[in-house]
């Protein structure tokens, strides 16, 4: 009789193991169908007509990549899986180039300031005079979210003057801490710092390559 309780116990242990096996396998399937569709339902259309809003599409397509991937952590044979995710994803990149080589390059240097501090006078000396402990959060968040938004248009010249007047802020900074800057600000201002550093370095060098490309043809 415990012999029959032994085997039963690990015929059903086997079957849940399988069971476990094969929900996952189906979920990995699932998520990277998903992903495959997105990306082809993409690339159905023309660069040129592409009408919808670009941020949205690339943050679907972060979401839907996720997943996709994350979907295959616990599966033993996933290598088919991330072959089909690595295919997509190349095509989409194909695609996003595509797209945004039709879009305009120039911005003007006026209107990269305007953008970025709106209708106030940075003046000659890049002074910032009237960013003050009360308004400084406000204009740094605007900074950070107006360069993540127009990132993929600036030029490496656009990305010299964002550096020069982001050096030019951020010794205004020094000044409004001693004025009396909150620490819950300063903080939030940290974190917004974080997030420009990396956005620079990249989005710079993406368009000094883009432009050596550009030349060489």
């Amino acid at each position: 009789m415990k012999n029959f309780k032994f085997l039963l116990i690990a015929v059903l242990s086997g079957f849940t193991l399988i069971s476990c096996k094969n929900e996952k396998q189906t979920q990995a399937e699932k998520a990277v169908a998903d992903y495959e569709m997105f990306v082809d339902s993409i690339n159905n259309v023309n660069a040129a007509d592409l009408k919808s809003d670009w941020d949205s599409i690339e943050n679907d397509h972060q979401r839907r990549k996720f997943a996709a991937e994350s979907a295959l952590q616990d599966l033993e044979n996933r290598e088919e899986y991330e072959g089909k995710i690595m295919v997509s994803s190349d095509k989409y990149e194909v695609y996003k180039n595509s797209y945004l080589a039709q879009q305009p390059k120039t911005v003007t240097k006026s209107a990269v300031r305007t953008a970025l501090f709106g209708t106030n006078d940075i003046g000659d000396d890049m002074g910032f005079s009237w960013v003050n402990k009360t308004n400084i959060l406000s204009v740094y968040e605007n900074f950070v979210s107006t360069v993540e938004k127009n990132k993929d248009a600036y030029s490496r010249e656009d990305w010299d003057e964002i550096k020069l007047l982001y050096k030019a802020l951020d010794t205004r900074k020094n000044t409004v801490e001693t004025e009396g800057l909150s620490s819950s600000d300063n903080n939030k201002i940290a974190g917004l710092k974080i997030k420009f550093a990396p956005m620079y370095t990249l989005n710079r060098m993406g368009s000094k390559a883009e432009e050596n490309s550009n030349a060489k043809e």
